[in-house]
């Protein structure tokens, strides 16, 4: 990877992995034969890309990023301001893990067989020692946990928000969705396929419900335009209070690390 710093009009191409010094600021350059203009995307870390055409010089792309430095700069510090916050857990006996807003402590039981599931048992999650010495085996445990809890719990709240927007009910499932918190596919079906992510059901029952509620909007509007925002809005008209809330709370939310 090379590092392209332009302060005067450089006549050489961009290529695919350079890195872009201009006015102070480094971007990641992806270089695109099917791209016929210049873009910017601010990642959700805060580091910027430059998306070029093939064949532009760098002089063009400072032509470009100067141009736009009003706008990179408002969104670089927008994303600062959400940056994830997310914390790491250990698998030791008293470490907090949330479920449904509610704290709950684990608890490692000698008794427990060694790839038992696990459980919450009067208020603490229970872990086999084994599971608890195998970061990888934990976390796989934790997690097929938080998946068939949040299914279990999820399966009673899509009927009544499919009812309230009038929409088909999809099929429902709870996984690893990689970061996001929800997902919705259209299939054959009559209501397609949603997709709810396991760490969302640490969040409180209400932030659930907003993401349920946005996920079933789409049965009906793909897309976040105006008539998406108006069917989600007509169900849950403190969307955009709860919107931010999980925008907070979400970033400082466990996602899977284990320490």
């Amino acid at each position: 990877m090379s590092t392209v710093t332009v302060d005067r009009a450089e006549p050489m191409a961009l290529a695919e992995g350079d890195r872009l010094a201009a006015d102070g600021v480094e971007l990641n350059v992806r270089v695109s034969a099917r791209r016929k203009r210049f873009a910017l995307t601010v990642e959700m870390d805060a580091t910027v890309t430059l998306h070029a055409p093939q064949g532009r010089s760098a002089a063009d792309a400072l032509a470009f990023v100067t141009a736009h430095r009003a706008w990179m700069a408002a969104k670089t510090a927008q994303r600062e301001r959400t940056r994830p916050l997310n914390p790491s857990k250990r698998l030791v006996e008293g470490e907090v893990f949330r479920y449904l807003g509610r704290t709950y402590r684990l608890s490692i039981d000698p008794e427990r067989p060694e790839n038992a599931g696990v459980r919450l048992v009067a208020g603490r999650l229970l872990l086999s020692p084994e599971q608890a010495e195998s970061p990888a085996r934990g976390r796989s445990a934790l997690v097929d946990w938080y998946c068939r809890a949040g299914r279990e719990w999820a399966r009673g709240r899509i009927q009544p928000w499919a009812a309230r927007m009038g929409v088909a009910e999809p099929v429902m499932d709870v996984s690893d969705l990689g970061g996001r918190w929800g997902s919705y596919q259209p299939s054959e079906g009559a209501g397609g396929r949603m997709g709810l992510g396991w760490p969302l059901f640490q969040l409180p029952m209400h932030l659930v419900d907003y993401v349920v509620a946005h996920e079933l909007a789409h049965v009906r509007v793909s897309g976040h335009g105006v008539d998406f925002w108006r069917l989600l809005g007509c169900a849950l008209p403190e969307y955009k209070e709860r919107r931010a809330e999980l925008d907070e709370l979400g970033r400082r939310m466990w996602m899977g690390e284990i320490a």
